[in-house]
């Protein structure tokens, strides 16, 4: 459905009531889906709701930090009002700037989430950059992340304490290690969100550089994406399996793959359509068959991204993710009795 364009007084395209769904990567909702199905995960959310006072953590950052606002950091202020009025995320999340050289920012709470944006992070970027790294942030509170990135920051802090609970120390590590690989997807999603918000893919790219520990003002674009090609088409297959113990504790997906992720959706029909007003609005969503959607998308995007891949592990998996995703769409239309093809 494609209603007419509304832009904010910034010329910027909004996209009222629009779902999370429009800009959230496959792979994201496929592994979110797929989070929600591992032993003990909703008696460690239990646990972990039990063992915290959000209150806290709130007072924590008012104590400790500088709430955004018209006359503390009013341009960024505006920033964060423009960012929700175009995602339309209501209420307004706070934001907050706290002293840290760390060039990072991260939203946490699960009832009330809030925004925290290090010094470094705002120290070294434009007004446009910020606006990408705001809107990026306001994705992970439209789309419910912050649910769970909470409850895994809190989880690595209290495994120790945590062990006694009835989920077992090895249930506790396969609940982290499935929260980990999707908040790594996840942070593909909110890569979407910011370009959404911006609407400008080289503001983004200058987040990305800055995330990879570079100036914007004295790196060559063309050849930092020129890394994620190197990275991508590497020949021996020792290396790719270098490339996979090297993510699997990290919390964020490689700078250089992000940016490489990110503009090839900012060239993608999809992106364009969203613009024009044609994306999925939140009324009307029915979770059942989203979920079923969810697996079968991040079936297909896992499936592409081998085919497509230089890399030689990748190419290998191709067939073995055709093979998964139609088992993943036969089983579901046999327990759905649509057999239409």
């Amino acid at each position: 459905m494609t209603d007419n364009v509304v832009t904010t007084p910034g010329n910027r395209v909004r996209f009222p009531g629009i779902s999370p769904r429009a800009y959230e990567h496959p792979v994201d909702r496929g592994a979110l889906a797929t989070l929600r199905t591992v032993p003990g995960f909703a008696q460690v959310l239990k646990a972990i709701a039990g063992f915290y006072a959000e209150r806290g953590e709130r007072l924590m950052a008012l104590a400790s930090a500088i709430r955004v606002g018209p006359t503390q950091y009013p341009q960024i202020d505006a920033l964060r009002n423009e960012c929700a009025e175009i995602l339309d995320v209501v209420p307004v999340p706070n934001v907050f700037v706290a002293r840290d050289p760390q060039a990072t920012a991260y939203t946490i709470g699960m009832d009330e989430p809030f925004i925290v944006l290090n010094t470094g992070l705002v120290e070294l970027l434009d007004r446009d950059a910020l606006r990408a790294v705001i809107g990026h942030e306001m994705g992970h509170v439209l789309s419910g992340h912050a649910v769970y990135r909470t409850m895994l920051v809190r989880l690595l802090s209290l495994r120790t304490t945590l062990s006694w609970t009835p989920v077992s120390a090895l249930g506790l590590r396969a609940v982290i290690a499935a929260l980990t690989e999707w908040f790594r997807k996840s942070e593909l999603s909110c890569d979407r969100a910011a370009l959404l918000c911006s609407q400008d893919a080289a503001a983004v790219l200058r987040g990305h550089i800055v995330a990879a520990g570079g100036d914007p003002s004295t790196v060559d674009i063309t050849a930092f994406l020129r890394q994620a090609e190197e990275y991508e088409a590497v020949e021996d297959i020792r290396d790719s399996l270098l490339k996979l113990r090297n993510v699997e504790h990290m919390s964020h997906p490689f700078a250089v793959v992000r940016a490489a992720q990110l503009q090839k959706w900012a060239a993608s029909e999809e992106y364009r359509a969203i613009l024009t007003g044609d994306y999925p609005r939140r009324d009307g969503e029915s979770p059942a068959q989203n979920w079923s959607e969810d697996l079968k998308a991040a079936a297909r995007s896992y499936k592409e991204s081998f085919t497509n891949s230089a890399d030689p592990l990748m190419r290998a998996f191709s067939d073995a993710g055709e093979a998964v995703s139609g088992a993943a769409g036969k089983v579901w239309d046999k327990f759905t009795g649509n057999n239409d093809g």
